[in-house]
């Protein structure tokens, strides 16, 4: 490798502009097929998970990290945001 591609900056790659879509779990559920059948509109399904838990960050099926659910104002309307507090690190040999 050259020592020009070696100093390129890693936000200047070709990869830098392809979306990702991470996926952020709150919680699991298991209800019973009944317990499931049984919900409807206004049904509560409860979580696993306490509302103040970190939540999970997903690419795909692998976890990458970890964070707190925070609330942002963007304009008149509030939205959901996660503020990242761990990176998990990949584990070596698995691809």
């Amino acid at each position: 490798m050259s020592s020009d591609a070696q100093a390129q900056p890693k936000s200047q790659t070709p990869f830098s502009n392809v979306p990702v879509e991470i996926i952020v779990s709150v919680g699991r559920a298991r209800p019973s097929i009944r317990e499931l059948l049984d919900l409807g509109e206004n049904s509560i399904l409860a979580l696993d998970r306490t509302v103040d838990a970190p939540v999970e960050l997903f690419i795909g099926d692998r976890l990458v990290g970890r964070g707190q659910l925070e609330e942002t104002e963007e304009g008149a309307a509030a939205s959901l945001a996660v503020r990242i507090t761990e990176i998990v690190e990949p584990e070596v040999g698995h691809g």
